[in-house]
């Protein structure tokens, strides 16, 4: 009788294990889950947020080859591609799609609406018309911004370089996510008492041409995450090494490759919360009701071996505070 009972608790146990995790590998459903990823372009920050997510799920149990099946696509900047990309998914059935910077999260939000859309990398979610308000999408999309503290990194700029009256940004004008960090640039550089000065790059060929363009007229860069130009954001590197004036960018990857200093998010981590939302959705959330999050917490890096190549001393405050210093 007490084998009986010990056999009893230790399959109520498992019982509620398997109602926990039901819906996360196929050890307890026999389900393989099916999910696509269409990525807008390789550079290092949305290949961070790709990893996070797929990390994420795999800390929970859904292992690719086990109870997972990827099927990762990349777009390589060609808006028609995304969208091609984006049927054949829904074409595939997937049960569900990651879709990592705006232009690929469009794409998918026009492929299907009833299709559980995960968004990683976009901005402004809003503006790009995939939900309806952050706190309550209403539609199948769901997922993280990448909203950068625009005027935090302005206000590092002017901490590095006080004398600074003329930023030069370099980025995509065709869009959405460009728009909207463009307009808080200025709105945040005003306050700075910073004058704005702009190149379009429309793909990540023209990107060396248009820092170039700015190169003698400013007194420093600033490139936020503009997909297009942190792709090709050596270009922007080189003519700022070249004129030795600081660099200033929208995340830490980018410092890593060779940009001066961020206040910023953290794609990785980014990534790793998109896949705990995209977990809250395969167990039977809607993303209707999910609210769009944000990474709270921006972490300070600077890069000493690039403040050399730009002519710039880093103070002794900004080095303390620093949550990682690249040498």
């Amino acid at each position: 009788m007490m084998r009986g009972r010990g056999f009893f608790l230790a399959w109520w146990i498992a019982a509620l294990g398997i109602v926990a995790w039901a819906p996360m590998g196929s050890a307890s459903t026999g389900k393989t889950y099916h999910i696509g990823i269409v990525q807008i372009v390789e550079h290092p920050s949305l290949d961070a947020a790709r990893k996070g997510f797929v990390d994420a799920l795999a800390a929970h149990g859904l292992r690719e080859g086990q109870n997972v099946r990827y099927d990762i696509r990349n777009a390589q900047g060609d808006l028609s591609t995304a969208r091609l990309i984006a049927q054949q998914l829904v074409a595939s059935n997937v049960d569900l799609i990651l879709a990592i910077a705006t232009p690929t999260a469009q794409a998918a939000a026009q492929a299907t609406s009833t299709i559980p859309i995960l968004i990683t990398a976009v901005t402004d979610p809003v503006a790009a018309r995939l939900v309806k308000s952050l706190e309550r999408p209403g539609t199948n999309v769901t997922g993280t911004s990448d909203m950068t503290p625009v005027s935090a990194q302005l206000q590092l700029l002017k901490r590095l370089l006080p004398s600074a009256r003329k930023v030069g940004v370099v980025y995509n004008a065709g869009e959405v996510n460009s728009q909207v960090q463009l307009e808080l640039t200025q709105q945040a550089a005003k306050t700075l008492g910073l004058e704005v000065l702009t190149a379009s790059a429309s793909s990540s060929t023209d990107v060396l041409t248009a820092a170039q363009s700015l190169a003698s007229r400013v007194d420093a860069f600033y490139v936020f995450t503009d997909n297009t130009v942190v792709s090709a954001l050596e270009s922007v590197i080189k003519v700022a090494e070249q004129v030795r004036k600081p660099l200033i960018v929208g995340e830490g990857d980018s410092v890593r490759r060779g940009g001066l200093a961020t206040v910023g998010i953290d794609y990785y981590r980014l990534g790793q919360q998109t896949g705990e939302m995209a977990l809250r959705v395969l167990n039977g959330a809607s993303p209707a009701e999910m609210p769009i999050e944000f990474q709270k917490d921006a972490r300070l890096v600077v890069n000493l071996a690039a403040a050399s190549r730009m002519g710039v001393t880093i103070p002794d405050a900004i080095l303390r505070e620093a949550a990682e210093v690249v040498r």
